[in-house]
């Protein structure tokens, strides 16, 4: 699950109904309207009517994603400390990327947070020994590489709030594809690159579509989509514009736990409602996490309470996004 905190919908009461959709999707991004209507017991033209809200005013995107550490693929966390007149343009660049999500202005806009999955080890050095260092407005660069993640990915935040009944959970994942994980080591087949493009693109995309943009036949598409989401390979997820479900606060924690503490703090924090993502990381701190709260008072909390007191934890940094720039998508914010 990926969260898209923006400025614009910070005055928007939340909605049950479009909560309840969103943690649908959550469960199944490709899940008919009818049967998303049938468990949140409404009609089908109100679910298609509020689906195109959320994407027009809310910034629901629903997109296929690689699982890059199931795929066995290095993820890197990168901070880049900027002068303040050249870091929304850094950020703008890198959000341009294919190999970058997750990118945001924080610290006062004064650094951009960047998480990148090169596709090869020479796109790994072009970026990481090449380009930033010579990068214009660039005062330091620190670069963390993600060994294991305790919650984020495939896992949907908002069950953790539970706008939708547990039967209701239930029912949504007992018609999900790919429910059953393969064995042995996961891969993304060339002949499927085209596939997983298009669903990259759209996550909802219909088969005739899917048939269209691989020139695969129908049968062919369905049981190769089905092979890779049971796999593990990929997986669907949503980006959204968290303020719907009253969420208006988004921050990076950087927190460095005792090395016999490490496993027990990040299973920990993947059982916080407020953590939407966390991974084990080398570095100066050994875990990630991103924080999401109602507001400031709501994350003070969190910080000093729960977060604060849990054994094994000796520092904390915490830096609020000032700008979401890009999560799965990139898509400029109006100034």
């Amino acid at each position: 699950m990926d969260i898209r905190p923006r400025e614009s919908s910070t005055s928007r009461v939340p909605d049950s109904l479009d909560a309840q959709l969103l943690q649908a999707l959550e469960i199944d991004g490709r899940a008919p309207f009818s049967r998303i209507a049938a468990v949140l017991g409404v009609s089908d033209q109100t679910v298609a009517r509020r689906y195109r809200k959320l994407v027009s005013e809310g910034g629901l995107r629903v997109v296929a994603v690689r699982d890059h550490e199931r795929l066995g693929q290095e993820q890197w966390m990168l901070r880049l400390r900027c002068a303040p007149d050249g870091a929304e343009a850094i950020a703008a660049a890198l959000a341009r990327r294919p190999d970058t999500s997750w990118i945001g202005l924080t610290s006062g806009g004064t650094e951009v947070v960047c998480c990148t999955r090169p596709r090869s080890q020479s796109d790994q050095d072009e970026l990481l020994l090449g380009k930033l260092p010579r990068t214009p407005h660039i005062v330091d660069i620190r670069a963390q590489q993600m060994l294991h993640r305790f919650f984020g990915g495939p896992n949907g935040w908002l069950i953790k709030h539970g706008p939708l009944a547990e039967e209701q959970a239930a029912a949504l994942r007992q018609g999900r594809p790919g429910t059953d994980r393969a064995e042995g080591p996961l891969r993304i087949a060339p002949e499927d690159e085209p596939l997983v493009a298009a669903l990259e693109r759209d996550g909802r995309a219909t088969y005739p579509e899917l048939q269209q943009a691989t020139g695969r036949s129908e049968s062919a598409v369905k049981r190769r989509l089905a092979a890779l989401l049971a796999s593990g390979a990929i997986y669907i997820d949503i980006e959204y514009d968290s303020a719907l479900v009253g969420f208006h606060v988004g921050s990076m924690l950087w927190i460095t736990a005792a090395p016999w503490a490490l496993d027990t703090v990040g299973k920990t924090l993947a059982t916080h409602a407020e953590i939407a993502h966390a991974s084990a990381v080398a570095g100066a701190s050994n875990i990630m996490a991103t924080a999401v709260a109602r507001d400031i008072p709501s994350l003070y909390r969190y910080l000093s309470g729960r977060l604060g007191h849990l054994d094994g934890v000796q520092h904390v940094e915490t830096a609020p996004f000032i700008r979401r720039v890009k999560q799965l998508t990139y898509r400029p914010f109006p100034r």
